[in-house]
Order: C-alpha cells, then structure tokens, then sequence
C-alpha cells in the first residue's frame, strides 16, 4: 500500500510538473522540484518527475495538442535545471573509454542533459556531439574523434528507428565503436534496441552508468 501510495504521489508530482511547464512557468517548475527533494536525490527526481512529464509534453505536440514553442520551453527549463544539479568532477577517470553523446534529429535534449550531467560528476570525460544531427553526421564526429563508446538519445520513435541505419554507417566505416540507445521509444519496447543494432540500452540515466561499467569490465 505504502508503495502504490509513493507512486501516486510521483505521478501527481509529475503531472503538476507537466502543468508549470506548459505555462511556462520557471519559478513554479523549481519550487515543485525542491519541494520534491531535488537537492538531496536529484537523479531520482529528474527521472521519475522531470523526464515522464516532458515525454508526456513530446506526446501531446506529436498529437497537434500543444504548441512546438511549448515543448522547446519546457525543454530549456529542464535543461537549465538538470545542468545546475550535478557538478562535474574535473581530470576524468584514468582509462575510461572514448566517450560521446548525441541526440539523433530531435531538439528535445532533456534527457541527453540529464546522462551527460551525471556521467561528468561521475568522473567521466564525455564528448557532446549536440543535437538535430544528421545519420552521416554522427558517424563522421564518432570516426574523427575515434569514440569507442556512442550514446544516442531519441524521444521520438522515428528518430530511434534510424538508429539502425547509424549502426549501418559505422560498421561500413568498419569502427568497433559500441553504440547505447536511451530514450522513451526504447522504454516502451523493450526489445526495440535489438532490433535497430545497438549494443545496449538504459532506461534511466543510472543505467548509463551500469552500461558503461560493463563496457568496461569487458574491455
């Protein structure tokens, strides 16, 4: 009971969060947050708050409900605060594989921001390929940059069904780099990152961490 009861109140919390997005409200957003213990379990929160609301958000304008404008807003205002929750830990982990992120075709970059945040305070160096890139793209930044480790991050389910013509690239271009997909497509199925050629995936931005650790256990 106590745990239906928790859930009830993440998804209240996250609704209510979806809410102060929508009308743009920024003071609103980072009080809802505190209130809900960003400062002392900010990956929990952000994960369980933050990312269902704004795939709620990208959900709603896939369906004509809101405007574009919105979801671009709701995103900065995430953005803005996962960034200033985790402080990077300078010099890097000794040994680490060549790392990277991207967000493949889509301006929705939460949930890169949140990975990208937690992997730097982590103690891993991470190279940011950005966002809205293009197939070719990724694949000419991960051969130039010699990246042993991608990951991708999608909201919408097009952009991860393309992640199957990115593996295509990067094995034409004959690079072992191994390739990690995130992101709600890859969530509702779970199988969906078998089939695009991945090599792994995370559900949440902890499981990158979990994924990385056991890339490298088998370096």
């Amino acid at each position: 009971m106590r745990r239906d009861a928790n859930q009830t109140h993440t998804a209240t919390l996250a609704n209510g969060f979806e809410k102060t997005l929508l009308v743009l409200d920024r003071l609103g957003a980072e009080r809802l947050l505190r209130e809900a213990g960003l400062a002392d379990r900010p990956a929990e929160v952000l994960e369980d708050i933050v990312v269902p609301a704004l795939t709620s958000i990208g959900a709603a304008w896939e369906d004509g409900d809101i405007a574009l404008s919105q979801v671009y807003m709701s995103g900065r205002i995430c953005q803005d605060v996962a960034s200033s929750v985790f402080i990077p830990v300078p010099g890097g982990r000794h040994g680490q594989p060549t790392l990277a992120i991207a967000v493949l075709e889509d301006a929705h970059t939460l949930g890169k921001t949140i990975v990208l945040s937690l992997l730097r305070a982590s103690g891993y160096e991470v190279l940011d390929f950005g966002s809205c890139r293009g197939i070719e793209e990724i694949a000419e930044m991960t051969e130039r940059n010699r990246v042993e480790v991608l990951m991708i991050s999608t909201l919408m389910l097009r952009a991860a069904l393309r992640v199957g013509e990115l593996r295509t690239c990067l094995d034409r271009a004959g690079l072992p780099t191994k390739l990690v997909v995130g992101g709600a497509p890859f969530r509702f199925d779970d199988m969906l990152w078998k089939e695009v050629g991945a090599d792994s995936f995370g559900r949440n931005a902890s499981d990158a961490l979990a994924v990385l650790s056991q890339i490298e256990s088998e370096r």
